[in-house]
């Protein structure tokens, strides 16, 4: 199934050939997991703070079982630091 993927600041270079600027999209199983998709793109742990799919907050520990329907679309955010 295909889903959007959209990785932010320097998430942004394990996103697959042919994306434009900060969104891609990717062929994943069906049924994958959150946890899953960011396996299948090589996103470090470290660097997966914030997701949302489809403009919703997955908490850390909910990431496992979240499932993913075709056509969603899933944000990833590296953490941020600022002053």
């Amino acid at each position: 199934m295909r889903v959007t993927v959209k990785l932010y600041a320097m998430l942004s270079d394990y996103l697959p050939p042919g994306s434009e600027r900060n969104v891609g999209h990717v062929e994943a199983p069906d049924d994958v997991t959150v946890l899953q998709l960011i396996e299948q793109l090589k996103l470090p742990a470290e660097l997966t703070h914030l997701v949302l799919l489809n403009g919703v907050y997955v908490e850390p520990d909910k990431r496992v079982d979240t499932r993913i329907a075709k056509e969603d679309e899933l944000a990833v955010f590296p953490p941020i630091a600022g002053g």
